[in-house]
């Protein structure tokens, strides 16, 4: 096999790759859906409105600053529902007595901002976001002072949490804290902290919600499932307290927007014209910042919602308790009451037990559940030693949480990995769209920590691709529709997508290093170069429809490709995968400006970080290449015009350096402007290490080594090939005698 059949094999493989992965996303967009709720129409229903519980969810306070947490709790609890309906658990898997703190201060602000915000209908109900916009001189003069005091109130929260990073260790002297001390975010004992607890009636708009802290137990020698075994626990704990039959579930940075959330949700549950007891969650499409994924939800969810129903994305989702504890849609009967076989198999307490846990007061409350029985009403205090229990380490050994109940586990991609176990069971779900969006997030949207986001979220799709929720089993024996199952399996194959984009990256740098065509010539390059053309336009107009660039590529392209390498140590029992928990950052937009696009400012100062080794490999590699055509290395092809690589192929090198050329800003051009770092030159060391090992590959012969026997180079002038040869070169040329077919020649010295 010659150099240009090896190019044109690895060209064909990638492209049959490009082709296939582009039928699976041809196939989610053929029928898309949303639902458009009308909030409105619930007015005249507001006492048989079913309760909530809202789920927030936080590991790390240095990563995840508590004032970000402070204000996704806020927007939460100031949602248009009545407060005594509502209910919101925070988890904190760090143990952090900052973040306790900051929850206890931020209630105490909530008791006058929820008024506010019901008072004067306020939009964002996120303090720092609304904050941003000054008030209007000609407005109401009580609401300006309102606003003003609202204000100060904020700024006074504000600077107390920030006080309390800086010097905590006065929380040992206050009592509140004392189950705090001695502990560590991966050792500590399981704590449980209510808050608040709202006793007032359906009319008492002003109230706050119930509100309620918990950590559980966690041990360096314990495996604890990462988010997923925190949503299991808050799921446990609001069960034994408020066991809503819907619940919420927010990331912490990931604050509401839409003060009518929560109705629009509850639209969809309570809507008559379907069958409401074959839905199972409501998902919002949320702005996370992480741009890549906002492409992700504005083409590929509205795809999905028209098929089965739209996929969990792990946070801006509406879960149905009882469809979380296991339950089929056979298991239901049409007015939503279980059916004889059902309550025959679930009225039996051992079986409950064998299933939720040893906590009687959890089976009682799972029974209720799964009856659509509300719980009777109990203080939140008598349940604290229950809630305690739920958090041991050792609750759910041999039971079902994991496995059938709650949030399932082997994935650190636990929502796509509970979506698809959901929709298994015939189950189905709704979207909401919305504009502006109803949930706003702080995920940096480009830079190492939003490749670190792209790593998890494919390291995760790869590892259920291996488990046995992989769509490759489900096909055959569940019952999830086979259009949904292709879209599963786009999904978790997706960040395998890389590997043919990266040697299709390196292909027209390998043409040019090794002389070799991988472009045809004349017409067909033109033809070739139109299909090319309208591709870069689509895939340009689908980056511009949500207001995207192109510099977004890079942390899916790189995320995807250490996915790969991580799950390979994984199934082969070198090491786990890891959930890490990416950076969170509060939005720095002076005041009265605007939403937009995302500042690129420090974005492009990269960190020291193998996340970019293989864009930067791709682009020295090309680099290299164009130098190497531009310096006349190729004279023997071309001398000889034997039709090896030409202007094609450098312009394909060219194309390719371009789109990674902001890795080298970020490398080189903003390492100057870091002051208060490095620039640590590791990963460029490593990058171009193996670009240099790439380059010195042996190269496609030349013809003046060529074993044709093509006598017309034995008498070749090395003049006129530019060669200065001297006896000081200590350089080694072939010599023929005349009349010799090169392969028979010998290599000997100058002299």
């Amino acid at each position: 096999m010659n150099q240009n059949d090896i190019a044109w094999v690895m060209a064909f493989l990638c492209e049959s790759c490009f082709s296939f992965m582009w039928l699976l996303v041809t196939n989610v967009t053929w029928s898309p859906a949303e639902h458009k709720p009308y909030p409105d129409r619930l007015d005249e229903r507001v006492h048989d409105l079913p309760s909530l519980d809202m789920f927030v969810s936080t590991a790390d306070p240095v990563r995840e600053p508590p004032i970000i947490v402070v204000n996704t709790v806020l927007s939460l609890l100031a949602v248009n529902y009545p407060p005594n309906k509502l209910a919101c658990y925070v988890s904190d898997d760090g143990c952090s007595p900052l973040t306790y703190f900051s929850l206890k201060e931020a209630f105490k602000f909530a008791k006058i901002w929820v008024p506010f915000c019901k008072k004067y209908n306020v939009g964002v109900r996120a303090p720092f976001k609304y904050f941003l916009s000054p008030v209007v001189s000609s407005e109401d003069s009580e609401f300006s002072n309102d606003w003003n005091m609202m204000k100060r109130e904020y700024e006074n929260l504000s600077q107390k949490v920030e006080d309390a990073t800086g010097d905590s260790h006065w929380f040992d002297a206050d009592d509140d804290f004392e189950a705090f001390s001695n502990t560590k975010p991966t050792d500590h004992s399981t704590i449980v902290k209510v808050i608040w607890e709202n006793k007032g009636g359906v009319g008492n708009e002003q109230e706050v919600p119930p509100f309620v802290y918990i950590s559980r137990e966690k041990q360096p020698s314990y495996v604890h499932h990462y988010k997923a075994g925190a949503m299991n626990f808050l799921v446990r704990v609001s069960g034994l307290m408020t066991n809503a039959p819907y619940m919420l579930d927010v990331d912490c940075d990931m604050y509401a927007t839409d003060a009518d959330a929560v109705r629009k949700a509850m639209c969809i549950f309570l809507e008559e014209s379907m069958n409401p007891n074959h839905c199972a969650f409501v998902q919002y499409v949320c702005d996370s910042k992480a741009e890549g994924f906002n492409l992700l939800q504005s083409f590929l969810e509205r795809g999905v919602a028209g098929i089965q129903g739209s996929v969990y994305t792990g946070s801006g989702c509406f879960h149905t308790r009882r469809v979380m504890y296991g339950l089929y849609p056979d298991d239901v009967e049409d007015n939503g009451s279980l059916s004889s076989v059902a309550t025959r198999k679930l009225s039996a307490e051992k079986t409950l037990a064998e299933m939720f846990g040893i906590s009687k007061e959890l089976v009682k409350s799972a029974a209720r559940a799964l009856q659509r029985k509300a719980n009777p009403q109990n203080n939140f205090t008598n349940s604290i030693e229950a809630a305690t229990e739920v958090g041991n380490i050792h609750y759910e050994y041999q039971t079902s949480w994991g496995k059938t109940i709650g949030w399932l586990y082997d994935s650190i991609l636990e929502d796509v990995n509970t979506c698809i176990a959901i929709h298994s069971r015939g189950w189905t779900s709704s979207l909401i769209s919305s504009d502006p969006p109803s949930f706003k997030g702080c995920m940096p949207p480009i830079g190492p920590e939003a490749m670190l986001q792209k790593q998890r979220f494919s390291t995760g799709a790869l590892e259920i691709f291996f488990n046995k929720q992989s769509p490759l089993i489900g096909m055959f024996q569940q019952k999830i529709r086979l259009r949904q199952w292709l879209v599963y399996l786009s999904i978790t194959m997706s960040s395998l997508g890389s590997l043919p984009m990266l040697f299709y990256c390196l292909l027209p740098a390998y043409c040019l290093l090794h002389d070799s065509t991988l472009f045809p010539k004349g017409l067909w390059l033109g033809i070739n170069l139109t299909f090319v053309g309208m591709h870069c336009i689509y895939t340009l107009w689908k980056f511009m429809r949500p207001g995207l660039s192109v510099d977004f590529w890079y942390p899916s392209f790189c995320g995807s490709l250490f996915s790969i390498f991580d799950i390979t140590l994984k199934l082969l029992g070198i090491s786990k995968t890891v959930f890490v928990v990416t950076k969170k950052t509060v939005p720095a937009t002076k005041l009265g400006s605007k939403d937009g696009p995302p500042q690129r400012g420090d974005d492009s100062q990269v960190d020291d970080t193998l996340y970019l080794l293989p864009a930067t490999f791709i682009l020295l590699v090309n680099v290299a290449a164009l130098a190497d055509y531009l310096v006349g290395q190729q004279l023997w092809s071309h001398s000889d015009q034997r039709g090896g690589s030409g202007l094609a192929e450098a312009s394909g090198c060219t194309f390719v350096a371009m789109l990674f050329l902001p890795v080298l800003k970020g490398r080189v051009l903003a390492a100057p402007k870091a002051r208060d770092r490095r620039f640590k030159p590791l990963s460029l060391s490593l990058s171009l290490s193996l670009s240099l090992l790439h380059s010195m590959a042996p190269s496609a012969q030349s013809p003046l080594l060529t074993s044709e026997g093509d006598e017309k180079y034995a008498n070749v002038k090395w003049e006129e090939l530019g060669f200065a040869l001297t006896p000081t070169d200590y350089m080694y040329v072939a010599k023929c005698k005349q009349g010799e077919s090169f392969s028979q020649g010998k290599v000997v010295p100058l002299w």
